[in-house]
């Protein structure tokens, strides 16, 4: 069971996150790599948007695979290296992930693994 708040004292998400995510129970962790936004074909795809979607997909593809969803996520970490594209990214993260809010750390970073890469998450879920 994840139970997800934003307490008083701290300043409330800038967008759909939670500050804080709980576990409980007998809870089965999975923590997933960083993802891209490359296609299981090895297609480094072009432009933030279609990136940012394939590494949303690549993200629901694992945790379907361990027999999770979306619901399980518990921390999504972005690195992104474009400080223009977080608009964008919190609207496709909004949809790939139907509005589950996920606890959250967002970094605006000067590169990534290839200089081709313009996204990387790398996601925690739980599910009892």
């Amino acid at each position: 069971m994840l139970t997800k708040r934003n307490p008083k004292g701290v300043p409330q998400p800038a967008s759909k996150y939670a500050q804080m995510v709980e576990g409980g129970g007998n809870l089965r962790w999975l923590h997933i790599s960083g993802q891209i936004g490359v296609t299981a074909e090895g297609t480094v795809l072009d432009g933030f948007e279609a990136q940012c979607e394939q590494t949303f997909r690549n993200i629901i593809t694992c945790l379907e695979a361990a027999g999770m969803g979306i619901e399980d996520l518990v921390k999504i970490t972005v690195l992104m290296t474009r400080q223009s594209d977080v608009p964008a990214y919190r609207g496709i993260r909004d949809r790939m992930l139907n509005g589950i809010e996920t606890a959250s750390t967002l970094m605006v970073v000067a590169g990534l693994a290839s200089p081709a890469f313009l996204i990387e998450i790398e996601a925690v879920a739980a599910k009892g």
